[in-house]
């Protein structure tokens, strides 16, 4: 062997060796990548209670999450094709469906206010699984409803979900004031649940309506009440012992949650971004039922099948969950006011795909229906993702000590307030411009007035703090010192988690 070939010899070794520990780190980074949410779970179970988290799973996943998605596609075929119900009156219908959501102040007012056997949570969680169980069944086991009838077991449903999610929100609320660092990743960790329930539901809806028809399927949302019952008996929480005085104090302390509600909203750091969540919500007047009707019609539409509805909606889920990893990984520590100016910027400008469906120019383009619809609904649920979450954490950094449960629920009402808002306005719109069943003519108006009140919802940006998401907006002792806040809304950005640490 000459000298040249004892040299190539080497090098290859050398080469080999170095090959070798860099695919060793590869390896390394992708089994780190797949451990790396589970040991997210685990810094939270560990830095908050194991029960609290999975009560998170459980009510964000399979109560909101799975049966929120799995009601929607559900029920919109169970006023189609049982009820056989005009668009506009369904609009109308499902803004009832938000009643129960505005009722949470009440909600919260209960679980704060009157503890049931020691407990202030525990108990909310049962009732909501009795309420929202029977009402499945009922709806799903009898038929022939009146349509009044049937009406009112689905807001029974939804009135399941609303105290339930009421209850959840308190413990989170409260867990954010006392760890105000993981906000963030709370809900985050309610968005992921949220859209992977999301993911499963509508997934598999179409499937369950093609085969057991709309009024059948709804037998299924009798499941996650059980579920929810059941977590009130093992989520953790701290008994009171003095029964007695708790009873004698109750309307006194609910005197004081009202008051204390009363006092917190009136401060600019408060109703300012109340409002412009609000009207965010008002304004994005909702075209749901009218495309729906449309993209299922056999002649003015691109007839898609029940199975392909739910698919449609499941890649959404899945979107959204993207949506939360975009979140969870740079968004959030981003600036209130700048991060929703963006936000809804491109909420606006995604609208745009709506219209261009509804016109057909994608098939002027070459783009297929089944693949733009699909491209269509990713690019609406992650930038809603993106807007939604840091109007969730802004809503917790404005709850105060004490009446947490109460004013997270009031700012959740306010936020259903805006929907039902949503939902009724495009009600109205669709009926205005004669939108039914059969008639599609106008529905591209009525998208093109939605969008157009997005893009003017940037006009009232300024209503958002320019804080940062993890600074505190308001006072710790804002219930009981009047004078400690006196600055305008550029008060918001009060005192940082850093400064606070470095003093």
């Amino acid at each position: 062997m000459d000298s040249s070939e004892k040299e190539g010899l080497v090098e290859e070794s050398l080469s080999s060796t170095s090959q070798q520990p860099a695919c060793n780190s590869n390896q390394s980074n992708i089994f780190s990548l797949f451990l790396e949410p589970f040991q997210w779970l685990q810094m939270l179970s560990s830095q908050l209670n194991p029960t609290f988290i999975f009560g998170i799973v459980l009510v964000y996943g399979l109560s909101q999450g799975f049966s929120s998605s799995f009601f929607k596609v559900v029920t919109d075929y169970y006023w189609k094709d049982v009820q056989k119900v005009q668009p506009s009156v369904v609009q109308l219908y499902i803004g009832l469906y938000y009643i129960p959501w505005i009722m949470k102040p009440v909600w919260g007012l209960f679980t704060d206010v009157f503890p049931i056997k020691g407990y202030r949570r525990r108990p909310y969680f049962v009732l909501a699984g009795v309420v929202g169980g029977a009402s499945a069944l009922m709806v799903a086991l009898f038929g022939n409803l009146p349509a009044a009838l049937a009406l009112g077991c689905l807001i029974g449903v939804a009135a399941g979900m609303a105290i339930a999610d009421v209850t959840i929100d308190a413990c989170i609320a409260r867990n954010s004031i006392k760890v105000r660092s993981l906000a963030p990743d709370m809900q985050s960790l309610c968005g992921f649940c949220s859209s992977a329930g999301a993911l499963i539901g509508y997934s598999t809806s179409g499937f369950f309506v093609h085969h057991l028809g709309a009024q059948g399927a709804l037998i299924l949302l009798a499941i996650p009440p059980v579920f929810i019952t059941v977590l009130g008996f093992v989520i953790y929480e701290m008994r009171s012992t003095s029964l007695q005085s708790e009873k004698q104090k109750a309307m006194e302390t609910l005197v004081v949650a009202l008051r204390g509600m009363y006092q917190t909203i009136k401060f600019p750091q408060v109703w300012k971004p109340s409002l412009y969540m609000y009207l965010s919500l008002a304004l994005s007047i909702s075209t749901h039922e009218g495309q729906f009707y449309w993209y299922t019609d056999p002649k003015a539409g691109p007839a898609f099948s029940q199975e392909f509805v739910g698919v449609i909606y499941a890649i959404g889920a899945m979107a959204s969950m993207v949506g939360v990893l975009i979140y969870h990984k740079t968004l959030k520590d981003i600036p209130f006011r700048n991060l929703l100016f963006f936000a809804q910027l491109l909420y606006g400008t995604s609208g745009m795909l709506d219209l261009i469906f509804i016109l057909r120019w994608n098939l002027v383009l070459g783009i297929p229906d089944y693949f733009f619809v699909i491209m269509e609904e990713c690019v609406s649920r992650i930038i809603s993702r993106i807007r939604w979450i840091p109007m969730i954490v802004l809503s917790t950094r404005l709850c105060p000590l004490g009446i947490e449960g109460t004013f997270f629920a009031l700012l959740m009402c306010i936020d259903s307030l805006g929907s039902l808002t949503s939902k009724w306005g495009g009600g109205i719109v669709l009926h205005t411009l004669h939108v039914t069943r059969t008639d599609f003519t106008n529905l591209w108006l009525v998208v093109l007035i939605r969008n157009t009140l997005r893009f003017a919802t940037l006009g009232l940006i300024f209503l958002v703090p320019k804080a940062d998401q993890s600074d505190a907006l308001i006072p710790p002792d804002i219930l009981t010192n009047n004078s400690t806040v006196t600055a305008d809304d550029e008060g918001l950005e009060l005192v940082s988690k850093n400064e606070i640490d470095e003093t």
